[in-house]
């Protein structure tokens, strides 16, 4: 199963997100298929920044969204149902 999940990047403290594309079964911060946007939680107010298209052609063709990317893709402005 492939899923639209968040990969932790940043130094100790310092976090930002990577949206990535990824199987089901690979660990948090393993190998992926396509990097779809970033999230960085620290700055005010917290920046997404996401690839509105490559999220929707992904969804289409099954990927499932963790519940945290479903919130950022609705905040984002798209809906992923």
């Amino acid at each position: 199963m492939v899923k639209i999940r968040l990969t932790r990047m940043g130094a100790h403290k310092r976090p930002f997100y990577r949206v990535v594309v990824a199987d089901s079964r690979s660990r948090r911060d393993g190998p992926f298929i396509e990097i779809i946007g970033t999230y960085d939680p620290k700055k005010e107010p917290s920046e997404i920044m996401i690839d509105i298209e490559k999220a929707k052609s992904w969804l289409q063709h099954g990927a499932q969204p963790t519940d945290s990317v479903k919130r950022l893709l609705q905040r984002a402005g798209l809906d992923a149902a």
